[in-house]
């Protein structure tokens, strides 16, 4: 799942339940790994071109801006159509964690991230299916489209 969506999500719960932080932050970390479950498209990133061994910066530098704009993209929406409480922010952050924990076991490899990359990729179950394109991308806009319905909550 591209990184606005998750953002967006994260956020609307944040904004669904910002009298109740430590349940808007806790449920806006496992939003992450629901919206995962379902079948979506993800950036086109090799994993080796900038982890590998032979990291190749120049070849990453699109790939990373595309990453860079999108995270930008949910921030923006986030500002456009929430009433900008800083939990919704907050939770639109905690809700990205999990990739950041995936680029994390490439850059400093242990036990507890490769425990996490593996179930992280164990629940991209839907991914295996040959699922249209369309579908992946429908699921994703169908998303962020809710989010904002639930900022207006």
């Amino acid at each position: 799942m591209i990184l606005i969506v998750h953002i967006i999500f994260g956020a609307a719960i944040g904004s669904l339940l910002a009298q109740n932080t430590a349940l808007a932050l806790l449920l806006a970390f496992l939003s992450h790994y629901f919206l995962d479950t379902m079948p979506h498209r993800d950036y086109p990133i090799g994993n080796g071109d900038l982890f590998g061994k032979n990291r190749q910066w120049a070849k990453m530098r699109p790939k990373l801006l595309r990453v860079a704009l999108d995270f930008l993209a949910g921030i923006l929406l986030i500002v456009l159509f929430s009433n900008g409480h800083p939990i919704i922010y907050l939770c639109g952050l905690v809700a990205a964690i999990p990739d950041s924990f995936t680029a994390l076991k490439y850059l400093f490899p242990n036990k507890a991230l490769e425990v996490h990359h593996k179930f992280h990729q164990k629940i991209h179950f839907l991914d295996n299916k040959n699922i249209p394109l369309i579908w992946r991308i429908s699921t994703q806009i169908f998303i962020v489209i809710l989010s904002i319905f639930l900022f207006k909550i």
